[in-house]
């Protein structure tokens, strides 16, 4: 299959030509390798190459020969050759000269020397529509943060389409894969995430059952606030389980390291009422596939639970706000007050540019959605926190428009970057 161009390559070439090294950061098969050769001149597969673990023994800095940029492919698994790259790259004294990628963190133990003024870091995600050809994208995130209303337009987006693209995901070796045959794949992922991967990132065994309760739990609960208490007791209740939170965290943390779980932060502006704000994380899977994967679910049964299925459109469109909106220099969070208010995700920029989203599957909460846009933005203090620059509803619906209230309705078939 021919390579597929990621949004994220203006970024990568150019941190990659700001600093000596780039790290690479992503899940197991979010396509770092095959972006990261489009730019690279030298391949080295430290977890591939048989000779990799000879090198390491008499000479590891003969792994870094090689013009430059030097891919060094999943580098995690021989951890210091971080050390020998930093020396290198402050030897040389040159930009661009290696690519690292991994699809884990390495061991807290392992003593790693700061990178900084060396290298730079760049996180990748699975693809987005845009990136799929799913979305036109001729609504940008870009022109969001810049107030722009949006003129009418209306493809038409069945529902069908929609969940089909949920069950996938944006793995960019699925593309060309039949749904069947992703669905299966995909729970393939699941399954040596849980008997394989959870025990070898950091060396512990890891009881598979165990570890697939949570994911259960994390698919069940995807796009909310669930604390660990309540993951503990819905495991609890609906596994048969029982995982302490101590276990829980553990397991959480090791989901961290493997960039299988991605959750969203909490949004705090200067508010007016005596509501207090939330500050938990939203959670979300890497992809929107592992829950329904992890729930051995189908496109059927979507479509016959379209609550939790708007669940899980959420956290698809979430993702994709998250490489729109790094594209843009932003970040994205979410809102949520004591009085039960909430607002499904907030862009912000880093110069303080921000625009408020609810994201609704069907056509009918748009109304609902927009109130709750309103009350929000009634509750800010303007004094001190800036105005959005839009207000905006995300629908599983092919239309878009701006309503009388200012507030636009977009399709996740027309957003972009």
């Amino acid at each position: 299959m021919p390579y597929k161009s990621r949004l994220i390559e203006e970024e990568l070439s150019r941190k990659l030509y700001a600093s000596g090294a780039l790290l690479i950061r992503g899940p197991k098969s979010c396509g770092k390798t095959e972006t990261a050769k489009q730019f690279a001149r030298s391949v080295l597969q430290v977890d591939r190459d048989a000779q990799v673990p000879v090198a390491m023994s008499i000479n590891p800095q003969v792994l870094l020969d090689g013009d430059t940029p030097r891919l060094i492919d999943e580098w995690q698994e021989q951890p210091i050759l971080w050390n020998y790259v930093r020396h290198e790259v402050d030897d040389r004294q040159k930009k661009g000269q290696f690519i690292l990628t991994g699809s884990a963190n390495p061991n807290e133990d392992v003593k790693l020397h700061s990178g900084a003024g060396r290298f730079t870091t760049l996180n990748m995600r699975t693809m987005s529509w845009q990136e799929m050809d799913c979305s036109t994208g001729t609504v940008s995130v870009e022109q969001l943060l810049k107030g722009a209303t949006i003129p009418f337009s209306n493809i038409a987006l069945p529902l069908e389409t929609i969940i089909e693209r949920i069950v996938k995901g944006g793995w960019a070796a699925l593309l060309e894969v039949p749904l069947k045959e992703a669905m299966l794949l995909n729970r393939a992922y699941v399954d040596l995430l849980a008997e394989v991967d959870m025990s070898r990132v950091s060396n512990i065994k890891r009881d598979p059952l165990k570890v697939r309760a949570l994911l259960k739990s994390l698919a069940r609960n995807t796009a909310t606030l669930v604390d660990n208490t309540t993951l503990a007791v819905d495991i609890k209740a609906h596994e048969n389980s029982d995982l302490s939170r101590p276990t829980i965290i553990d397991y959480l943390d090791t989901l961290e390291r493997l960039m299988i779980t991605d959750d969203q932060p909490a949004f705090n502006p200067h508010i007016r009422s005596s509501a207090s704000l939330r500050k938990s994380a939203k959670r979300h899977f890497c992809d929107v596939s592992l829950a329904v994967a992890a729930l051995r679910l189908d496109k059927k049964a979507l479509l016959n639970d379209l609550k939790y299925s708007g669940f899980l459109f959420e956290s698809m469109v979430t993702h994709d706000l998250k490489i729109y909106a790094q594209a843009n220099d932003a970040e994205v969070s979410h809102y949520r007050d004591s009085s039960g208010l909430e607002i499904d995700a907030i862009v912000k920029q880093y110069n303080g540019a921000w625009a408020a989203f609810e994201i609704k599957l069907g056509i009918g909460m748009i109304d609902e959605a927009a109130e709750n846009l309103n009350k929000f933005v009634k509750n800010l203090d303007l004094t001190k926190t800036p105005p959005p620059a839009s207000l905006n509803i995300i629908t599983g619906t092919g239309m878009n428009f701006t309503r009388q209230d200012g507030i636009n309705v977009i399709s996740i078939s027309s957003l972009g970057k």
